[in-house]
């Protein structure tokens, strides 16, 4: 009897956020709206398939300070860190979504390869790094 009347009462409360969602009335009671489903603006606040990228990110926002200054050996040490860092993590991160992965892993490797060359390209190194940070933003809800 218990169970029947707890399971009626989250039926209820599901409803009402079901309802909820699908009307323009601003009067629902707060905790009507609470469990609604995610915003598309609560959406761009959450974390990845690949979880957290901010480790990753902060690695290549460093990288990139360096290239803007010029310091293209010092933006290659730098990037060595994120190399090791992704490859450390590839077990943990690449079965939460191999395809985000493998698309990532490709951006990065393109950002080493451009400050690997034997004469690096500033420009060249800038590009890899922004689209490298572009996509990390878009897997990640920010852009």
């Amino acid at each position: 009897m218990k169970r029947a009347i707890v399971n009626s009462a989250l039926l209820l409360v599901t409803a009402s956020a079901v309802a909820a969602s699908h009307t323009s009335d601003m009067h629902a009671p707060l905790w009507v709206a609470a469990l609604s489903p995610i915003s598309s603006a609560n959406a761009a606040t959450e974390v990845s398939k690949l979880g957290d990228l901010s480790k990753f990110r902060v690695i290549v926002v460093d990288t990139s300070k360096l290239v803007d200054a010029n310091d293209l050996a010092g933006a290659k040490k730098r990037i060595k860190d994120l190399e090791t860092s992704w490859d450390e993590a590839e077990a943990g991160l690449k079965p939460r979504a191999a395809a985000d992965w493998h698309k990532l892993d490709k951006s990065i490797d393109d950002a080493l390869e451009a400050l690997r060359e034997s004469s690096p390209s500033q420009a060249k190194c800038k590009k890899t790094l922004a689209d490298l940070l572009a996509l990390m933003d878009r897997m990640s809800g920010k852009a």
